[in-house]
């Protein structure tokens, strides 16, 4: 039996997801490749895959639902939080624990890849309401499509249970 990405609601079932399946966004200039989600494990968790360009991330910014965690693959990324800017190379975990104010921005001249699970799980539905289709072939967006994409984060978030700082 192949289990593909529709796979249910985790009702006692094995849940894999293929390398490249899953839907994907661009969103904040990042592409973001949901592989985990209440379409395939329930609420329980959410798991993206983020492709993150040169300079890439998103503003400061607090989830007042969910915890979240980060595990840098490729590349560089300056995890912000109240204590300041920390550094994070390649396997590098990054737990920030739910009401907390956190941005990332990928500080290597290459993308940036993570993965990043947030519990429980739901966070999928602002990626997929925020991002705009991000396909194999499809270039990243503009500057200015990613400032609009930023904008109807902010105007959005509330929903999501997010709080946009800058």
């Amino acid at each position: 039996m192949s289990l593909g990405f529709f796979a249910g609601q985790n009702r006692n079932e094995v849940v894999i997801v293929p390398p490249g399946e899953g839907p994907s966004r661009w969103a904040f200039g990042d592409r973001y490749t949901v592989k985990s989600g209440e379409h395939n494990t329930g609420k329980s968790l959410f798991l993206i895959e983020a492709l993150v360009p040169e300079g890439g991330g998103p503003p400061l910014h607090i989830h007042h639902w969910e915890e979240e965690a980060f595990y840098v693959l490729e590349g560089t990324v300056e995890f912000r939080d109240r204590h300041g800017k920390h550094e994070a190379p390649a396997g590098t975990f990054v737990y920030v624990p739910r009401g907390t104010e956190h941005a990332f921005k990928n500080i290597s001249s290459e993308p940036a890849k993570m993965l990043f699970l947030t519990l429980p799980g739901g966070k999928e539905r602002f990626f997929l309401n925020v991002g705009v289709p991000a396909d194999d072939d499809t270039p990243p967006p503009s500057e200015e499509q990613r400032l609009k994409d930023v904008a109807y984060g902010y105007e959005v978030g509330p929903e999501f249970g997010d709080e946009y700082l800058e």
